[in-house]
């Protein structure tokens, strides 16, 4: 298994405070994340990695040690890696992956074990992953409602969709039908496409003949750009929509002048810079950005950066309260943090201010979404 670490030759980061004595390992936060630092997912991984870079190291004056295993987005993997966690690591948290599959298996294990989990992408809560699980990206309701919106204002009746062929384009399809639907929109042609696939021609092809009005991308990363450039270069000349898994810089590197006018769901994280002063995402959005870009290059923000982050301005809160009551490496410490992921209210990030209950895991609202479209090579707000 390889091992993706935040700091050269380490396969556990651990850090401390400066000049601060060497502590047992119960006086120390353990936080296993799994996420894809390679494979068809790395896209998406490795800026949730270096946004590792910028996140605390102590919350409530203890240490934090952070275990950071690669699962190539592989859903087997991500399993192994939970289980090395809870065996080996006894964390006190986990933290993945960074696609839906992924993370569903997170999920599934962490919730056997009783540890609580922060997923880094979004995924279903069904009532067996409901207890110790919380979500940090935007659900595809949120998100989808804002396309199936504009949608409407531009007099679209008639919808092509093409995403992946796994749980995150069934996730898609599922809300068009929920949302999108009574809305009096129609989707005229589903279209699948698996992750590691190089060309989705034949899928294009259909698209384009049954000209719908515009067209749905259930698609992250790198590989959203893949139909993006097909349907342009097919002659598809309707509105392409592209969901919040797309939203990096890559994806305008990539689609090149295909990416022009595309419209993208997105977290505030993407242009903090346009939010109005009184934003609550917005200081954390800069912050992060301003961080991540002296660090990493100019343009190089990340829908993803912001979720890994994010899980670490969540622990500033709830880490301290759960401190009150339990000690690090314990059940009741879990058990602290558990509750207090529920009992803790507008809890500000850059993505979103999250407010989690005992039913709703993923616990945010308007504030975590903003629309965007691609002009001159750039994003800028959308109309």
């Amino acid at each position: 298994m390889r091992k993706a670490t935040l700091a050269a030759a380490a396969l556990a980061a651990v850090f401390a405070l400066p000049g601060a004595p060497a502590l047992a390992q119960t006086n120390e936060i353990t936080i296993g994340i799994s996420i894809s630092t390679t494979g068809p997912a790395a896209a998406l991984g490795i800026p949730e990695r270096n946004a590792l870079d910028f996140v605390p190291k102590e919350i409530g004056g203890v240490p934090l040690k952070l275990i950071v295993l690669d699962d190539a987005g592989d859903p087997t993997a991500a399993t192994t890696n939970t289980r090395r966690f809870v065996t080996e690591s006894k964390a006190d948290i986990i933290m993945g992956s960074c696609i839906t599959p992924t993370t569903i298996a997170v999920s599934t294990v962490a919730n056997e074990a009783g540890i609580p989990h922060l997923g880094l992408a979004p995924f279903p809560i069904n009532e067996a992953r409901a207890k110790w699980s919380v979500d940090l990206p935007q659900s595809i309701p949120i998100m989808g409602k804002v396309l199936y919106e504009h949608m409407k204002a531009h007099n679209i009746k008639t919808v092509g969709y093409i995403g992946y062929s796994d749980s995150y384009g069934d996730l898609w399809v599922n809300d068009f039908k929920a949302q999108a639907v009574p809305m009096g929109l129609t989707m005229t042609d589903e279209e699948r496409f698996a992750r590691p696939d190089t060309s989705v021609a034949g899928q294009v092809l259909k698209l384009v003949a049954a000209n719908p009005d515009a067209i749905l991308v259930g698609a992250s990363g790198t590989a959203a750009a893949l139909p993006q450039t097909a349907l342009r270069e097919r002659g598809y000349k309707g509105l392409i929509y592209q969901t919040h898994g797309a939203a990096t810089m890559d994806f305008i590197r990539i689609a090149g002048a295909s990416a022009e006018g595309v419209i993208m769901s997105a977290g505030p994280i993407m242009s903090p810079e346009t939010q109005a002063d009184s934003a609550l995402t917005k200081k954390p959005g800069l912050t992060l950005n301003a961080a991540y870009e002296a660090k990493y290059g100019a343009n190089s923000r990340s829908q993803f950066a912001g979720h890994s982050f994010d899980a670490f301005e969540v622990l500033k809160r709830i880490i301290p309260t759960a401190l009150k009551t339990a000690k690090p490496g314990t059940p009741e410490f879990r058990e602290a943090i558990r509750q207090a992921f529920i009992s803790e209210k507008e809890i500000v990030a850059s993505q979103g201010v999250y407010n989690w209950t005992e039913k709703d895991r993923y616990g945010l609202d308007d504030r975590s979404r903003i629309l965007l479209t691609v002009k001159d090579g750039k994003y800028v707000p959308a109309m």
